[in-house]
This record gives structure tokens, C-alpha cells and sequence, in this order.
């Protein structure tokens, strides 16, 4: 977890290789990943899918939820490029701006924890105010231990904005994984203590309660300190500085579309965990079901975004639409060839997937199965949500932060409305479908009105080409895993899989196993011009040999 960065000048520190720095966070994003899901299995397994869960994720989404409010927007508008700009341009190579940052910031955390731990039982009116499946006296008393969080979350953010901008980027990406490490510490020792958390009353002394919310809280909270170190290492001494930086004044523009996005962002997730808690178990089933499909993503997709986001970046600032237009239509081309595979392989074997991952301890098949459907039924919308977060960064790419506010405020609309929609028409049992779909047709609907808007802004983006290659990984992915579908069938059908846990488990890594490379060898066999390059390797391969 070690890097260091050459210093040079104060302050300033000499780069590392991307390729060794790219190599270093793509391993510790697939360690987080996995350190992750085994933590929520592990949490389901040890308390359950029921009320107790629903209970705790409702209160540990409020703390990353109130940092975004107050500092995300800002963080992602202001900070950073300042951050980047102050390192050039002032001698001290922006030592005394990271340290106002950093002073400011906490500060703004610290009193913005404080409200929130004082308004705890406010914010569970908010968030679950007529919902009768919920328990307010258990999400409050989370709340209480989980609030101060807050403080944790951001620093991790800020640090890490600090450290980026002097070239250091493992121990950043890293320190997720130690939350997730204590997370799976703080479930074991919960797993061991005698008796069960009581519901009715609930007690803020009681032992089970306390574990597990402070246990939570120390993860965020190790996730920060473990930053500090590093910061040191490079040369950084912090010491409180407070004021204006007068370049601030550049931004405020861009930071209010942005807070207001956050903002729209914050509202529709209220809602959300509002709907789904009028059943005892949807919140969980759609968490879990988001965090299943959201590893592609973070493994592929986020990789991609961050290829391209420096160059659609150069084309803007040199106002060369072309550039931009060829950058989207790879992006998309790409979201669609590397996401589509596994969004069939989550609709093919999304129960299978629910079964092998959470059907353990306290949480049973019937959870499992809950969790699998909703997603087998929204995996759909993988592929519009990386396309849709990629026609925001093009906005962003060109200094326009209203745009992509004004389309989040329409796709919070639609979502607003089909999640009540869905609670009008959907029995309590299938209300985790319910609310799983309208996140992801709210995508859909994103996607669509991204395009249009760039194709108005952009001119001709050659939207033909993107919807043919989508076809294309529809039609390839559908085979690949009508195929593997077929031999796990076959192969049940030969040997006999009576544990629907363990036929779960041999579907999973059967299909994968076959689907997937299937998939991908079809989308070459298809002649698909971004699958030449890893053609060209292989071929290169089997040459030698």
C-alpha cells in the first residue's frame, strides 16, 4: 500500500508512471470492490434482510448522503482544480491553499455533524416518515452513532484530493479497503456476542446496538486516518489557515449548479428510501441489488471515464467539437461492449446470483431470492447509466455545470414518479422490483435526453452508430448466455443439484464461466471495430507460440 513521489520543489513532487499508478488503483479498486460485497454479505447474513437491516441501511446512507450536500459539490467544482491551479502558480506550490482547504472543510464538517447528530430523529421523519413497515426508534438510534461519520467522509475526500494532486494515488484508493476490513471485524464480534439486539424498546446501551453502529462509524473513520501518514511523507505540514482565496470567486457560478445538483441527488434518494421502507425488506434488496451491479461498472466503466475525461477536457478548452464528438461516441461504443455482457449475465442469472451471494445465516433463500430478482430485472440499466454519466462529464468537459443539473433534475423527476407509482400498484412483497426498475428506467430516459441535448449543442454525433453497436452487444450477449444458461441446464439436469444454494453457486460460475469470454468472442466474430485491438493481441500470442 506503500508509494511514495520524489519531491522536488516544496511542495511539488515529481509524478509516478501512469502505467505503475493506473496498475495500482485498478487492483485496489477490485479489492475494495470484493472487500466490500463480502462485507454485506456477511452483514446480511449475520443480522438478517428484515427490519434490522432495513433499519441500518436507512441510517448509514445519511451520513454519506449529508457530506455530499455539504462538501461533494463544492469538493468536485471548486477544490480540486484549484487545488491543481494553486500547485502551479503559487510558490509555496500550494502548501498554504491545501492547508486552508483542509482547515475550512473540517470545519464546515464539524458543525454540519453536529446539526445533523442534533436533528437525527428530524432526519428519520424525513426519510421514512409514513412508512409503516419502518422502525424510526431503531434508524434514529443508528443514526446517533453513525452521524459522526460525516466528519470521516469528507476528510477521506479532502486528503485524497491533496494527495492526488502531488501524484500520489495508492494509499487514496486503498483506504476503502480498511473500512471494509473493520466492517468485517466489527461483524464478527456481533456474530459472537450472546443474545439478539432488542427491537422493542429499543436502548442506546444496548451492547449489540453499539457494536455494530460504532463499528461502522470506526471504519469511515480509519478510512480517514490512515491518509495522514502519506500526506505527511510527501513534504506536508498542516497547520489551521482560514479566509478567501480570491480565485474562489471564479467558481461560484459552477459551485451553485453543482450543489444543486447534489441537492436534486439528496432529494431523490429521501424519497427512495422513503417508498422502499413501507416494506421490511426492499431497502435491503435494492441496496444490495445496486451494490451487485454497480462492481462492472466500478471495475470497467469508472476506467474508462477517467481514459477519457482528460482528453474531452484538451478538446473543449481548444472548442474542437469534433474531438469531443469522436470521444463520446468511443465512450459509448465502449460502455455498451464491456457492460452489456454482464448486464445480460445479472438478467440471465440474477436470482442465481442473489441465492449464491446472500442466501446465508440469518438472511435465507427467500432473501436471496428477493435480492436476485430485482436484480435480474434492472440489470437493464447498467449500460444507460454509464452512458448517461458520461454525457454529464461531456457538460462538465466544456465548463458547463447548468446542463447537467437540469438533466439530473429531470431524471429525478422521472424517478420521483415511477417509485410512487410503484408503491401505488406493487404489493410490499415486490416493491424492491419496483423500486430497482425506476432507478433504472430513469437512466434510460437520462440517456435519451443526454443525447439529445449534446446533439443540439454538438451537431451530428452519429447517435446511428452507437444504437448499432448497442444492438450488436444485445444480440451477442443474448446468445453467449442462452448458451451457458443451456449447459447449466443440461448439467443439473445430468447430475442433480437438490440445495438451491449450491445449484445457485454452480449456475453462477458456470454461466460466467462460459457466457462471458462467449460474449465477447461474438462481439469479434461480429467485426466490432473497438474489439480489433484485443484481437490483434491474441493473434500476436499465438503467433509466437
Amino acid at each position: 500500500m506503500s508509494e511514495t513521489a520524489t519531491t522536488t520543489e516544496p511542495g511539488k513532487q515529481q509524478a509516478p508512471s501512469v502505467a505503475r499508478a493506473s496498475g495500482s488503483m485498478a487492483i485496489a479498486t477490485i479489492v475494495s470492490r470484493v472487500t466490500g460485497l463480502l462485507s454485506k454479505v456477511l452483514l446480511i447474513a449475520v443480522i438478517g434482510g428484515d427490519i434490522l437491516n432495513t433499519s441500518y441501511q436507512a441510517a448509514t446512507t445519511l451520513p454519506t448522503m449529508i457530506n455530499e450536500l455539504l462538501l461533494g459539490g463544492i469538493l468536485t467544482s471548486v477544490a480540486i482544480p484549484l487545488l491543481v491551479r494553486a500547485e502551479k502558480e503559487d510558490g509555496d506550490g500550494g502548501e498554504s491553499y491545501a492547508q486552508w482547504l483542509i482547515s475550512t472543510g473540517a470545519a464546515v464538517l464539524g458543525v454540519g455533524t453536529l446539526v445533523a447528530v442534533a436533528c437525527a430523529p428530524l432526519l428519520t421523519d424525513l426519510f421514512i416518515a409514513d412508512s409503516p413497515k419502518a422502525n424510526p426508534a431503531l434508524v434514529t438510534a443508528f443514526a446517533y452513532l453513525v452521524l459522526p461519520g460525516i466528519v470521516f467522509y469528507g476528510l477521506t475526500a479532502l486528503l485524497s484530493a491533496v494527495l492526488n494532486a502531488r501524484h500520489v494515488f495508492g494509499v487514496p484508493t486503498w483506504a476503502p479497503v480498511l473500512n471494509n476490513v473493520v466492517v468485517i471485524v466489527v461483524l464478527a464480534v456481533y456474530a459472537l456476542l450472546p443474545g439478539e439486539l432488542t427491537l422493542n424498546p429499543v436502548r442506546m446501551t444496548d451492547v449489540h446496538l453499539l457494536v455494530l453502529g460504532l463499528g461502522t462509524a470506526l471504519g469511515v473513520a480509519v478510512q480517514a486516518i490512515v491518509l495522514f501518514p502519506a500526506l505527511r511523507r510527501t513534504g506536508f505540514r498542516f497547520k489551521w489557515r482560514f479566509g478567501w482565496d480570491s480565485r474562489l470567486s471564479e467558481f461560484g457560478g459552477l459551485a451553485f449548479w453543482v450543489l444543486l445538483y447534489v441537492a436534486l441527488g439528496f432529494v431523490s434518494m429521501m424519497i427512495l428510501t422513503n417508498v422502499a421502507t413501507h416494506s421490511e425488506t426492499a431497502l435491503v434488496a435494492f441496496n444490495y441489488q445496486w451494490l451487485i451491479s454497480q462492481v462492472p461498472y466500478g471495475v470497467l466503466g469508472v476506467s474508462l471515464l477517467t481514459a477519457l475525461m482528460p482528453k474531452m477536457s484538451r478538446a473543449a478548452a481548444n472548442n474542437d467539437n469534433d474531438a469531443i464528438v469522436r470521444d463520446l461516441l468511443f465512450g459509448n461504443r465502449m460502455s455498451s461492449i464491456l457492460l452489456m455482457p454482464f448486464s445480460a449475465l445479472m438478467t440471465v442469472s440474477g436470482v442465481a446470483i442473489g441465492l449464491a451471494a446472500f442466501a446465508w445465516g440469518e438472511a435465507g433463500t427467500e432473501t436471496g431470492t428477493r435480492i436476485g430478482l430485482a436484480l435480474a430485472l434492472s440489470a437493464f440499466g447498467l449500460v444507460p447509466y454509464a452512458i448517461t454519466l458520461l454525457q454529464l462529464r461531456v457538460f462538465y468537459a466544456m465548463k458547463d455545470a447548468r446542463t447537467p443539473t437540469l438533466i439530473q433534475a429531470l431524471i429525478v423527476a422521472v424517478r420521483i414518479g415511477l417509485l410512487y407509482l410503484f408503491l401505488a400498484v406493487a404489493e410490499p412483497e415486490q416493491l424492491a422490483v419496483g423500486v430497482s426498475l425506476a432507478m433504472s428506467l430513469s437512466f434510460v430516459f437520462g440517456a435519451v435526453v443526454g443525447q439529445v441535448w449534446l446533439r443540439v449543442r454538438l451537431g451530428r454525433l452519429r447517435t446511428g452508430f452507437t444504437i448499432w453497436t448497442i444492438c450488436l452487444t444485445v444480440v451477442a450477449s443474448s446468445i453467449a448466455l442462452a448458451v451457458a444458461k443451456g449447459a447449466f441446464w443440461l448439467v443439473e439436469s445430468a447430475i442433480g443439484l437438490g440445495n438451491p444454494v449450491l445449484a445457485a453457486w454452480v449456475e453462477v460460475v458456470l454461466v460466467t464461466a462460459i457466457g462471458l469470454p462467449l460474449a465477447f468472442g461474438l462481439l469479434a466474430a461480429f467485426r466490432v471495430p473497438e474489439m480489433k485491438p484485443a484481437i490483434n493481441k491474441i493473434n500476436r500470442l499465438v503467433r509466437r507460440r
